[in-house]
């Protein structure tokens, strides 16, 4: 038999256990072909897969199994010799993926962003002249003879050394410099050009803050953890206005003067343009130290960040909860800022929270991590009175001013007969009224975007719905459409009921939009914005409404949540809350818990100058405990009395929840899949899991799909998710059944 039909498989040293690219998670042994002895575990490459090619990641190395395949293809062509992702990297998403029940191809996809996966967004690149030689008088005066543009270019190295191209004179300038570079007296080169995204402030240097003796300690136990064999967590617990921020810079500034890393974490992408100007400010004189990482920045801009971070030419990395997969060198210091906010946690696949992540990659890399919060996560308190967590606290304000009055203001004693009743009572219309009268500022938050909760008939009751979703859809003004804030289905306004065809139909309740054109009619000569979801859809609207407004060109900002934290504006002196109550209205064991921690953050963007701040809650519900703890800035308070009833609820932190929801767009068949699954897992349940009734969500349909759902609890996640996913596996849905496990819910929905 020909030798050439049936060529001898080629003997290979090692085999490459590669995850393909893709929404399969294939998991494939390749060959390591003599010659590319480079690849290692992280490295990307080129693979052959069914008659086409593919891309992966190599996740392990072996030698080939005895019993193997006779002959495994082999690896097409090493992408990056480099390795992309580290072994702690790795370590990381392998935990996560069990931890989250998550696919670990998606894992992988969070370590190695679509941007940096694709060759083709490769470094920008611009042309750098640079002096090599000076020239002697006699060859200087023959070229100012003969070549006038040599020799401007030649006065203008020999002022700086080097410059851009693009700064001599751009393409026309190139002749003249390769003549130059052919005489021995400059060579041009190539240089990577950084597609940072647009910023309009000027980094100008900042020097160290002096320190109060709340933050000396509060700092001198970050840097004693970080010389530490056995890091903990550090939870800084500090009163808004305590100066938390200052101690981040000055942890990071001690990290990076060792020739380490540091990644910082904010809960929204709104917070990062600030918090990166100042960092940027503090580092301006180590230029490309500090880069950003969020999901709003350019694929060029993406690609450019992260290749920074990885090869170490930026040693601090600053995002959202994504960024907590930021390649930093010679990890260091985490930096958890608000580390109590939702955001952090993921809702879609893979739902990991962010805040966790960090603690573990830093148990993982050696570093030490830092909560930071002025009302942590019952959690991060929980974990810090069994002593996992070391506790660091600042009960001060840095300025020495005090934290500001709140008064709440019972809605139900208001007036019906005033012009804005319901909205701004006759108190928090005078505060305002009494502020631009002393050229102060206010901020009113109403966590609810739009003009009109719903549209209603109230002859027949009928109120206008999705038709994708059970929720009713809200009234925009701008667009002057029916929006739903779940799927974004939009629709024209009804002038008459569908139902009865009455003419009475009617716009109840109210969002921002509405606020803020009462705002406009009661106050015409102030200056006023808005920020919420809506307005944040337009790119750098958010940032540059928040400069205004720190210039002092606006004299009042509303929103939502997205201006209730993390922002410092000393010229605040009056915070309003309308409709308080929003937040307990909702079946989530952690209702009263973000209620509290929203009044407390936004309270304490109040005061923060030189002048007492104030701050007036409108509520129908004044006597409920998250309202009453946030009116005296109690945080102890409340975490005894929430940790104490979690207790006697077995709830979170005491306890893991997790739901399970199965989708389909049949009612009926979600409705009977979930009973079955229900049944499955009951029968083969461990010790110390229990499981609810399956029941329909209480957001009964969303994005055109029926939803129902039970929850699982025990004091162990990982024995929840190793139990569900093998179930799951097993029961093999079918047809238009989809089935998630959220691991640590923070929606129930």
């Amino acid at each position: 038999m020909s030798d050439t039909l049936f060529p001898e498989a080629p003997s290979a040293s090692l085999a490459a256990r590669v995850l393909v690219d893709g929404p399969s998670e294939l998991m494939l042994d390749y060959a390591v072909p003599p010659g590319m002895q480079d690849v290692r575990e992280g490295c990307r490459v080129e693979i052959p897969l069914r008659g086409r090619t593919a891309t992966g990641t190599v996740m392990t190395l072996t030698a080939p199994e005895a019993n193997g395949p006779a002959c495994m293809k082999e690896i097409s062509r090493l992408i990056n010799a480099e390795p992309l992702v580290s072994q702690q990297l790795m370590e990381l998403a392998r935990w996560a993926a069990r931890y989250y029940a998550a696919p670990l191809e998606q894992m992988v996809r969070c370590l190695v962003p679509e941007p940096v996966r694709q060759e083709r967004h490769s470094e920008k690149t611009h042309k750098v002249a640079e002096l090599i030689r000076k020239p002697g008088i006699e060859e200087y005066n023959r070229l100012a003879a003969k070549a006038p543009r040599q020799t401007s270019i030649l006065q203008r190295l020999k002022e700086s050394g080097r410059a851009a191209l693009i700064d001599l004179g751009g393409s026309a300038a190139l002749p003249a410099c390769r003549a130059l570079e052919r005489r021995g007296l400059v060579r041009i080169l190539e240089e990577a050009e950084p597609r940072m995204p647009a910023i309009d402030e000027d980094y100008e240097p900042s020097a160290e803050m002096e320190l109060n003796p709340e933050q000396t300690a509060a700092l001198a136990g970050i840097v004693e953890e970080l010389s530490a064999k056995e890091k903990r967590p550090i939870l800084l617990q500090g009163v808004t206005g305590s100066g938390k921020t200052e101690i981040y810079l000055q942890a990071v500034s001690h990290v990076v003067s060792q020739g380490r890393g540091a990644l910082i974490l904010v809960p929204e992408i709104s917070l990062t343009p600030q918090t990166l100007q100042r960092f940027r400010s503090r580092f301006a004189s180590l230029p490309g130290t500090v880069a950003m990482l969020h999901s709003s920045l350019s694929d060029g801009e993406r690609f450019d960040a992260w290749h920074a971070l990885h090869s170490g030419r930026a040693r601090i990395a600053i995002g959202p909860r994504s960024a907590v997969f930021a390649p930093v060198r010679e990890l260091g210091l985490i930096i958890v800022d608000e580390e109590h906010d939702a955001s952090y946690k993921q809702e879609n696949s893979p739902r990991y929270q962010g805040r966790d992540l960090a603690v573990l990659r830093a148990h993982l890399e050696g570093a030490a991590v830092v909560l930071g919060s002025a009302t942590p996560s019952l959690e991060s308190i929980h974990n810090a009175l069994c002593g996992k967590y070391r506790l660091a606290r600042l009960d001060h304000r840095a300025d020495g001013q005090r934290l500001p009055l709140t008064r709440v203001l019972d809605m139900r004693t208001e007036p019906r007969d005033k012009r804005y009743a319901g909205i701004l009572s006759e108190r928090l219309r005078m505060a305002i009224d009494k502020r631009l009268s002393r050229c102060e500022q206010s901020i009113i938050l109403l966590n609810r975007r739009g003009f009109a909760r719903a549209l209603q008939c109230p002859d027949c009751g009928h109120t206008a719905t999705c038709v994708h979703c059970s929720m009713p859809l809200t009234y925009h003004l701008t667009e002057d459409l029916l929006i739903c804030h779940l799927c974004g289905y939009r629709a024209i306004v009804p002038r008459e009921c569908p139902e009865c065809h009455s003419k009475g139909i009617l716009l109840q309740g109210f969002g921002t939009q509405k606020v803020e054109a009462v705002l406009r009619k009661a106050f015409p000569a102030a200056r006023l914005s808005r920020i919420d979801a809506d307005v944040a859809r337009r790119k750098n609207a958010v940032g540059d409404i928040l400069a205004r407004f720190r210039a002092r060109k606006l004299d009042i900002l509303m929103g939502t949540q997205m201006i209730a934290k993390g922002l410092d504006f000393p010229g605040v002196t009056l915070v309003g809350v309308l409709n308080a109550d929003l937040g307990l209205c909702v079946p989530d064991p952690r209702a009263a818990e973000r209620t509290f921690q929203l009044l407390t953050q936004v309270a304490g963007r109040a005061g923060r100058g030189d002048v007492d701040g104030e701050v007036i809650v409108q509520t129908f519900t004044p006597h409920a405990a998250a309202i009453q703890f946030a009116r005296r800035h109690d945080t102890d308070g409340f975490a005894e009395q929430e940790l104490e009833l979690r207790r006697q609820l077995e709830l979170p932190p005491f306890f893991h929840f997790a739901l399970l929801t199965v989708r389909s767009e049949r009612d009926a068949l979600a409705a009977f899949c979930l009973e079955k699954l229900h049944k499955r897992l009951s029968r083969s349940l461990p010790p110390g899991v229990s499981i609810s009734p399956p029941a329909p969500a209480p957001l009964s349909k969303a994005c055109g799909q029926f939803r129902h759902q039970c929850t699982l609890k025990a004091r162990s996640a990982r024995l929840i998710s190793d139990f569900v996913s093998g179930e799951l596996a097993a029961a093999r849905l079918g047809g238009d059944i989809t089935a998630t496990l959220d691991i640590d819910a923070y929606s129930f929905t």
